[in-house]
């Protein structure tokens, strides 16, 4: 149980999935400040982007720190010629969940969730709990067990900036 109550933290919860909530003194500004943060590599904190694709729908797709979105698979994986990043008022509505707090777990709406396969070479992961400064470590076997619908693959690219 956490001192910190959101749909995630609830989500893990009632499926009866081991974690843990760290809290900040602030919002980390990147994934790198984030791991030092939590005693993590950059590649163990999951980054949840939301993308519209063309007939407006959506899809959330896992990306661990340090890495980017390959934008050319995931449109081929998708079917799509064009997909956008959406928008931070989508975001919101889609997910429940602020910018910088995203979870795949726990979302107000169903969504198909793609994860980059090196997510689950991680002996942990840590993610967005629902609400900034805060975040929440488990094992890549458990968001296996809180999205079995999850689709794996290699969906992104080391980040050049990183």
């Amino acid at each position: 149980m956490s001192t910190i109550s959101t749909p995630v933290t609830q989500t893990l919860d009632r499926l009866g999935i081991p974690y843990r909530v760290v809290r900040h003194e602030r919002h980390p500004k990147t994934a790198e400040e984030a791991a030092q943060w939590r005693g993590q590599k950059p590649e163990q904190v999951v980054r949840s982007l939301l993308f519209r694709l063309e007939d407006g729908s959506f899809v959330m797709v896992l990306i661990p720190g340090g890495y980017r979105a390959h934008w050319p698979t995931l449109r081929r994986y998708l079917g799509q010629r064009r997909i956008t990043m959406a928008k931070p008022e989508e975001v919101l509505r889609v997910t429940g969940f602020p910018i910088g707090a995203v979870a795949p777990v726990g979302t107000a709406t169903d969504l198909r969730v793609l994860a980059d396969e090196r997510i689950f070479a991680q002996p942990e992961i840590s993610m967005g709990v629902g609400v900034h400064k805060a975040a929440v470590i488990l094992s890549p076997d458990g968001l296996k067990q809180a999205l079995p619908q999850m689709e794996i693959g290699a969906f992104a690219e080391p980040n050049p900036r990183s």
